[in-house]
C-alpha cells in the first residue's frame, strides 16, 4: 500500500500539516538532513532546503500532490520515515512518531505498524476515536516499564496487538524463569510448588525467618499459582474464540507477571 500502483486520494492541506509537524518536529521527529535524504530517495523535490522543517517537508509533499493529484508520495515517505530497523537505538522516539502519524491516517482508515506496513482499518470521525485507536495495548505496556523478559517472551504479539497469545507467552516468562534458577523441568502450579513451597523453599524471596517473612513467601507462592491458574490454564486449553480477554484485562496480566518476575529475581536459595 502507498505506491505507484492504487492511487491514494490526496491528503487534505490540515491532514498534510499535522503530518508533517510530526515527521519533522523539533525534538522527536526527523532531521534536515534525513528529510532531504527521504525525499530524494522517493523522488519528490525539496523545494526550499531553508526554511522550517516541518514546512519544508509540508511544501514538497504539497507541490507533489498538487501535479500528480494523488497521496502516493505521502505514504511513500511515511513507509520510509517510520522503516522500524531504523529506530532499533531510539524506540521512544519511534513510537512517539509512530502514534502522531497514526492519529492523522487513522481518519483515512490507515494504520502503519511496526511490521513496516500500511493496514487498512476501520475508519474513524471523531479525534477521540482516532486516539483511542492508537493507544493499545503495546504501547500501554512498553509505557509500564515491565520487567525485559517479559517483553521478550511477548513482544511479537504484542506487536499485532494479540492479547490471547501474548498472556500464554507472558506466562511461560514466568515458568521459565523459575527453571533457570532452580534447574526444575516441572510446570505451572507443579513448578511453582517445587521452587517456592514447603518448610525449606529452594527459592525464598525473604530472609524466610520469622513468621512474617515465611508468611509473605507463602502469599507469593499463591499468587505465582494464581497466574498460572487464571491465564495460563484456559490459554492453552481453550480455543481462542471461547476466551474472551480484553486490553485492560491483558494490561493487568503483564503487570502482575512483571512483579512476579521481577521478585524471583531478587529471590535467593
Amino acid at each position: 500500500m502507498g505506491n505507484d500502483k492504487k492511487k491514494r486520494k490526496p491528503f487534505s492541506s490540515g491532514d498534510l500539516e499535522a503530518l508533517c509537524k510530526v515527521l519533522a518536529d523539533t525534538d522527536t521527529g526527523l532531521t534536515g538532513s534525513e528529510i532531504g535524504h527521504i525525499l530524494a530517495q522517493i523522488g519528490v523535490i525539496d523545494t526550499d532546503p531553508t526554511i522550517t522543517k516541518w514546512r519544508r517537508l509540508y511544501d514538497a509533499l504539497a507541490e507533489n500532490q498538487n501535479k500528480r493529484q494523488d497521496g502516493n508520495r505521502v505514504l511513500s515517505f511515511i513507509a520510509k520515515a517510520l522503516q522500524p530497523t531504523r529506530f532499533i537505538n531510539n524506540r521512544n522516539q519511534y513510537d512517539s512518531m509512530l502514534r502522531g502519524v497514526n492519529i492523522v491516517l487513522a481518519f483515512h482508515g490507515l494504520e502503519f505498524r511496526d511490521d513496516g506496513k500500511f493496514h487498512t482499518i476501520k475508519r474513524v470521525s471523531t479525534l477521540a476515536e482516532a486516539e483511542k485507536r492508537v493507544q493499545n495495548l503495546k504501547t500501554s505496556v512498553f509505557d509500564r516499564n515491565l520487567h525485559k523478559d517479559l517483553l521478550r517472551f511477548c513482544r511479537a504479539e504484542l506487536l499485532q496487538d494479540n492479547y490471547f497469545h501474548a498472556v500464554l507467552e507472558a506466562t511461560k516468562s514466568v515458568a521459565s524463569k523459575v527453571r533457570l534458577m532452580t534447574g526444575l523441568n516441572t510446570d505451572g502450579a507443579q513448578l511453582i510448588d517445587d521452587a517456592f513451597g514447603g518448610t525449606n523453599p529452594i527459592l525464598k524471596i525473604n530472609a524466610f525467618k520469622t513468621d512474617t517473612e515465611k508468611s509473605e513467601q507463602r502469599g507469593f507462592t499463591n499468587l505465582a499459582k494464581g497466574l498460572f491458574g487464571t491465564f495460563r490454564n484456559p490459554t492453552a486449553h481453550a480455543p481462542k474464540i471461547e476466551w474472551n480477554l480484553d486490553e485492560q484485562d491483558a494490561l493487568d496480566l503483564f503487570t502482575l507477571a512483571s512483579y512476579v518476575l521481577r521478585r524471583i529475581d531478587n529471590s535467593h536459595t
